[in-house]
């Protein structure tokens, strides 16, 4: 009798049905599932004060700011992450309703149990998405930015920031100071 493979993990097409009805939010890798865990204050406020900024920024244009609750689809990894805050200005993804495939901007803020996937895994996945031009990790117990951003090349090139430098984003055309990213953050 001859064996059949078996079926190991699930559909993107499931992942998503059951994402809709979930009441938490997992991300999705190669037909597995990972359940995200909570946010600390610091973390919480940091990814609103950019998206605050950012939405600021755009409104009007043709960009769309999304933090948290919406996925960026990465095809070539058969993978759906929920980035911190993005930001995309592909007319395609307006028609998209719960995951967007064209970013040019991925923010993560850094919580000591995700930032070695942030900095590794999910950054390989994020840069194959055509559209990227700048990946920002933000350091939720210090103030410490890592900006990386593509040239014309192709090429990632990485800017560490100190407190005392702004935040240039040059996809969206913003300049953010430490003191606007870190308000109202309490540091341990």
């Amino acid at each position: 009798m001859a064996k059949t493979a078996e079926q190991t993990g699930i559909s993107p097409e499931d992942y998503l049905e059951g994402e809709c009805l979930s009441a938490i939010k997992h991300e999705y890798i190669a037909g597995e599932v990972f359940a995200m865990a909570g946010a600390s204050e610091a973390h919480v406020t940091i990814s609103l004060n950019l998206a605050a900024l950012l939405r600021a920024h755009v409104r009007g244009g043709p960009c769309r700011v999304y933090m948290a609750d919406m996925k960026v689809r990465v095809e070539t990894a058969d993978a759906f992450y929920y980035p911190d805050v993005f930001v995309t200005c592909d007319a395609g993804d307006a028609q998209e309703t719960y995951f967007k495939r064209a970013p040019t901007l991925i923010i993560e803020v850094l919580s000591p149990s995700t930032a070695a996937f942030d900095r590794g895994e999910k950054f390989a996945h994020y840069r194959q998405i055509a559209t990227l031009h700048e990946y920002v990790l933000i350091d939720s117990e210090r103030r410490a930015i890592d900006l990386f951003r593509r040239d014309a090349d192709g090429q990632w090139a990485f800017i560490p920031l100190e407190p005392e430098r702004t935040l240039e984003l040059a996809s969206v055309d913003l300049s953010a100071s430490f003191a606007s990213i870190y308000e109202d953050v309490t540091l341990a």
